[in-house]
């Protein structure tokens, strides 16, 4: 049976500025089966009610916690070891960059909550495809 259960994480992340100067900032995960390939990543300030959406590729963030992936305007790879290390997210849209620092082991633990309510390849499964198609073919 197929899961209908959004995944949801909270965590707190360094905005790095500068080597001497980084901002703790929010950052809530958000995976939805019915749009299985990607997590929805929000950014925001501590003072702040507004957030900052990205769309992050599932594989993306899986993969880079074992190694550096990604080109173009998200780039993510690890640093230290593997269960006390980070992950570095680089998001480089066209006007500025952010560097993002998050612990690797609360993201890990994200995606396997994700990996039970969707496994990594069975994403097809999850897709509608006549709902996809009927919105293609409304939108012309």
């Amino acid at each position: 049976m197929k899961s209908s259960k959004t995944v949801m994480r909270g965590l707190q992340v360094e905005l790095i500025v500068s080597h001497e100067m980084s901002s703790s900032i929010s950052m809530r995960l958000r995976y939805e089966p019915s749009d299985p390939y990607v997590v929805r990543a929000a950014f925001a300030a501590a003072d702040s009610d507004e957030a900052v959406e990205w769309i992050i590729g599932r594989d993306l963030l899986t993969d880079g916690l074992k190694g550096p992936v990604g080109e173009g305007d998200i780039r993510v790879w690890p640093v230290g070891e593997a269960d006390l290390g980070d992950l570095y997210i680089l998001l480089n849209p066209p006007g500025g960059t952010a560097l993002l620092k998050a612990p690797a082991q609360e993201i890990r633990t994200f995606l396997q909550e994700a990996e039970v309510v969707v496994p990594r390849g069975d994403e097809l499964e999850y897709i509608d495809l006549d709902a996809l198609l009927a919105l293609f073919l409304t939108e012309g």
